[in-house]
């Protein structure tokens, strides 16, 4: 594991669970002095003492861990790349702020995500639009669950429990939601009207307590929109203070934070932790078989991997992620700290993109970024349609990724030479941001390097800068 320099973090722990060094050193293991060493940042965090950590305290210790530093580093050089700073804050000062005051550092990033939406807000007016434009709202939502790691606790626990009271079983799942709908709230389930079930998933009326479904769902996504409505009907004091402690704009945002925090517990329901998280490590998180036995789709398996991260019983640590051919990226969830820019675009090196030339087919991929991490990617496309011929379908790319060191626990991994550098792909956070030099698909120069601009020499590859090795 790569060592990390924590020490502000380690003491605002050690503080937070009312220890003196000499108790965590004791509990630790080690020595009074090494712990002082580590919260002086004279020394750094190693793998043992960050294992220990976790067993002793049960944390996280991605929170301790050089990733959470490389995933808060990468941020700051997002913002800074969109501002007038960037040629002038070198990598190594991002770096030293992320790893010393993150709480700093974290505020910084806040303060570029309000810049951005003001900029936004200010664009739109400009041009005669709502004010509130929906993929801001959009945006600061993914931003709360980015932050959560996507995992929400007490949404996780609750249906959980409900699930099991109710003794749902995954083969009919709708049978046993609309039974429960009818048993705690007096709501029926109908079908919505002909006219209307291309155009709509989901309606209440709240007078006559009927919930209209669409036709047109599969029996797992009928589910999912009956679990939705049992969140919203039945959980509102889990979910209010949720959207409450979140850093909002608006109402809209925060109408949208609700149903994305009831689609969390929907999720949830359909696939208990408990029983879900055993079948993911018996079957090695193959999607396939988990979708038969839990008779969901492939894209809800894959977003319910991402959010197994319960302390003493967590799964793998997942970035998922939805793309569309033009690039664009609609969904974004991370329980790990694999980062994408939002400044130029993601990289075109990137698997996700190569899943929609070899439709239905799981594609795999060992990528490396710049700082020299390096990852495993599963993608695969999706499709959908809610109609008949002629009725417009919708593609999108899945894609599934986890840190180098916990691809052994994937079926994906077999076959692949996991150990070996030059099978990895070289990819990057996005070409305005991406520092590697000589890659033939960069679109954009990178911010904060000089160009090479000469009358006497032309390079293959594009935008080359002066600091890129000569290679004739």
């Amino acid at each position: 594991m790569k060592k990390a320099k924590v020490g502000l973090r380690l003491r605002r722990f050690r503080e937070e669970q009312g220890l003196t060094q000499a108790a965590l050193a004791s509990a630790l293991g080690i020595s009074t002095s090494y712990v002082n060493q580590m919260e002086s940042n004279q020394r750094p965090i190693t793998g043992p003492v960050l294992l220990r950590l976790a067993e002793v305290y049960d944390v996280d210790v991605q929170r301790f861990s050089a990733a959470e530093s490389d995933r808060l580093a990468a941020q700051l050089r997002d913002a800074l790349a969109d501002t007038a700073h960037a040629e002038q804050v070198p990598p190594a000062e991002t770096r030293e702020l992320a790893e010393g005051a993150p709480e700093l550092a974290r505020y910084v990033v806040d303060l570029h995500r309000r810049y951005r939406h003001a900029l936004e807000r200010n664009a739109a007016m400009s041009a005669e639009l709502d004010a509130g434009a929906s993929p801001t709202a959009y945006e600061e939502v993914r931003d709360l669950f980015y932050a959560k790691r996507n995992y929400v606790p007490e949404l996780d626990e609750a249906a959980e429990r409900v699930h099991a009271e109710a003794g749902l079983d995954p083969a009919d799942l709708p049978g046993g939601l609309t039974r429960l709908l009818r048993d705690r709230h007096g709501t029926a389930v109908a079908a919505l009207d002909p006219a209307e079930q291309a155009r709509t998933k989901r309606r209440f009326d709240p007078e006559g307590r009927v919930l209209r479904l669409s036709a047109l769902l599969s029996p797992s996504q009928r589910a999912f929109q009956l679990a939705t409505h049992l969140a919203l009907a039945e959980f509102s004091d889990l979910i209010e203070p949720q959207v409450a402690a979140a850093d909002l704009s608006g109402n809209e945002a925060r109408a949208l934070a609700r149903i994305g925090l009831a689609n969390y517990f929907a999720g949830a329901l359909i696939l208990p932790y408990g029983a879900f998280h055993r079948a993911a490590e018996e079957l090695r998180y193959d999607i396939d078989l988990l979708q038969r036995r839990f008779h969901v789709g492939y894209e809800t398996v894959a977003h319910r991997l991402s959010t197994l991260q319960r302390p003493g019983s967590r799964g793998v640590p997942f970035f998922f992620v939805r793309v569309d051919r033009a690039g664009n990226i609609s969904k974004r969830q991370s329980a790990t700290d694999f980062h994408f820019s939002r400044v130029g675009g993601t990289c075109p090196l990137w698997n996700v993109y190569e899943a929609f030339s070899q439709p239905g087919e799981i594609r795999t991929q060992l990528a490396q970024m710049p700082d020299g991490r390096a990852y495993l990617w599963v993608a695969r496309t999706v499709t959908s349609s809610y109609g008949g011929f002629g009725t417009p379908t919708k593609t999108f790319a899945v894609g599934l990724g986890c840190d180098l060191h916990h691809a052994h626990r994937l079926v994906y991994a077999d076959g692949l030479d996991l150990a070996n550098p030059a099978a990895r792909t070289p990819i990057g956070p996005g070409c305005k941001v991406c520092d590697r030099d000589g890659c033939p698909q960069r679109a954009f120069p990178a911010i904060g390097k000089p160009l090479e601009v000469t009358d006497h020499r032309s390079r293959f590859t594009p935008y080359p800068s002066t600091t890129e090795p000569d290679s004739r």
